[in-house]
């Protein structure tokens, strides 16, 4: 029982990352605070289900790394936006600007 409570709240975690991510599309910050959301709650979820499987636990090792380097990737986007823009607004800067 205690594990159909973990899958419903991690899942609903997921949904509400996923919300979020298509409700607020007005700043850059949110919408990469929204993925790694999503990415924590989906590393929870691979957890849970290799723990239940008794199996090796490598492969989360494997997608840590792999979400710190698109919150890097995300972060560094950020940075040079804010640099040449001065916000991270998305209505400030055009297609055929950059």
């Amino acid at each position: 029982m205690l594990k159909f409570y973990w899958l419903g709240l991690v899942s609903l975690m997921v949904l509400v990352g996923l919300y979020v991510f298509s409700s607020r599309r007005k700043h850059l910050l949110m919408t990469l605070l929204s993925l790694e959301f999503i990415s924590i709650s989906l590393y929870l979820l691979l957890y849970l289900y290799l723990l239940n499987k008794s199996s090796e636990l490598y492969f989360l090792m494997v997608f840590l790394t792999f979400v710190v380097c698109e919150g890097a990737l995300g972060l560094s986007i950020l940075v040079s936006m804010i640099r040449t823009h001065g916000n991270d607004y998305f209505q400030s800067f055009s297609v055929l600007q950059c």
